[in-house]
């Protein structure tokens, strides 16, 4: 087959490039260009901005390098424009509802596998293959994704919202090996630069940041008050009350009452209507813990159980939920062995218990006992 790969400059997509060729596919790396750091604003003197130079560029410099050793033509396109109408500006619209986004969900069904797949299907190739740890597989005649056989890299949480025509074109050649076994393989074919990178972190495409800063150049900050959940009383000023997240610790800038003891603050609610953040202290995070939520934008690859194991994050364990739908494309979830810090904007995963990636869903509202959280 004549294979368009996503080609980053990291060791998983060279290492895919590898199992490719040695499965006897005809394989091409592209290098998805989907962020103007000059054209955004990010590296025109802005002190708060981490990197001086755009580290997409070395990852470009790095994608060369490593498609000249594996021997493989490299391509690169411009998906700037569709990243930020598709992703970003939605990523921008939930952030000012104060609900907390997971880009890399949109950008994956968005771009790699929206733009760059057509791109790949109109240009003559037979499917398109990424570096994810997924796997595909067949079931009663439909493709699903599942858990790879690495699950502490398990990456099908950021699949969720593909269908099933995406799926069936699209090559996954890191499902069956671990990362330690891809960076073993990148050091004995000539990658030993790409073994010792980190893997990528930050938001999908624009990489690190001093978040905060990051966000603030598009979401202006505005000052509020904090203040305790149970008494309602104000303890101190937040920086703006979109830049935090349900459960986050660090960062909030408040100490204990004179002659109080139980551990640090967290958050625990955010008011954007009125601008207030509310925490609460202690380590049994309590007001953390949910036991149903509605999903909205649900998407499901085929079958639409009433049960299933869900994931609230990335890397969280399973949970067992019933599963209620709302028409096409909203449900509820009901969860009574409970489950902690569900955010609001983040997705839901959905899975079957053989370990196929069902589909899922965002996150819209939380509850206790049937009390709306948030």
């Amino acid at each position: 087959m004549n294979i368009l790969l996503g080609f980053s400059g990291g060791v998983d997509s060279a290492v895919a490039a590898h199992l490719l060729k040695k499965e006897g596919h005809q394989v091409t790396g592209c290098f998805m260009r989907n962020w103007d750091s000059l054209l955004n604003g990010d590296y025109l003197g802005n002190p708060t901005v981490d990197a001086p130079q755009c580290p997409q560029e070395k990852d470009y410099d790095d994608a060369r390098k490593a498609a000249s050793i594996l021997g493989i033509p490299l391509i690169r396109v411009d998906y700037v424009k569709e990243y930020w109408d598709d992703v970003f500006s939605e990523f921008l619209r939930l952030y000012e509802q104060g609900l907390t986004p997971n880009p890399d969900v949109l950008c994956n069904s968005r771009v790699k596998f929206g733009p760059f797949r057509e791109y790949a299907l109109t240009h003559g190739y037979d499917a398109i293959a990424m570096g994810h740890y997924a796997r595909k597989t067949v079931h009663e005649g439909h493709s699903y994704l599942a858990i790879p056989g690495d699950h502490e890299k398990d990456q099908t949480y950021f699949l969720l919202d593909l269908d099933e025509e995406q799926i069936a074109s699209s090559l996954f050649p890191m499902g069956e090996i671990t990362k330690r076994e891809a960076r073993s393989l990148a050091r004995g074919i000539g990658l030993g630069f790409l073994s010792l990178k980190h893997g990528s972190t930050g938001i999908c495409f624009i990489g690190e940041r001093r978040f905060a800063a990051f966000l603030s150049n598009y979401l202006p900050s505005k000052e509020g008050e904090i203040r305790e959940e149970r008494t309602n009383v104000p303890l101190g000023t937040h920086r703006g009350v979109l830049y935090y997240t349900l459960g986050q610790r660090h960062g909030l800038g408040i100490g204990g009452r004179k002659g109080e003891e139980g551990g640090r603050y967290y958050v625990t609610r955010k008011d954007v209507k009125n601008n207030i953040l509310y925490v609460e202290k202690g380590d049994e995070d309590d007001l953390l813990f949910t036991d149903s939520c509605s999903l909205a934008s649900l998407n499901m690859v085929h079958e639409r159980p009433s049960k299933a194991l869900a994931k609230f994050r990335y890397r969280s364990s399973f949970v067992p939920v019933e599963v209620a739908y709302r028409g096409e494309r909203e449900a509820f979830l009901t969860y009574p062995g409970l489950a902690k810090a569900v955010t609001p904007g983040q997705y839901a995963a959905l899975y079957h218990e053989d370990g196929r990636l069902l589909g899922g869903g965002m996150v819209v509202d939380t509850y206790r006992d049937g009390n709306k959280r948030s």
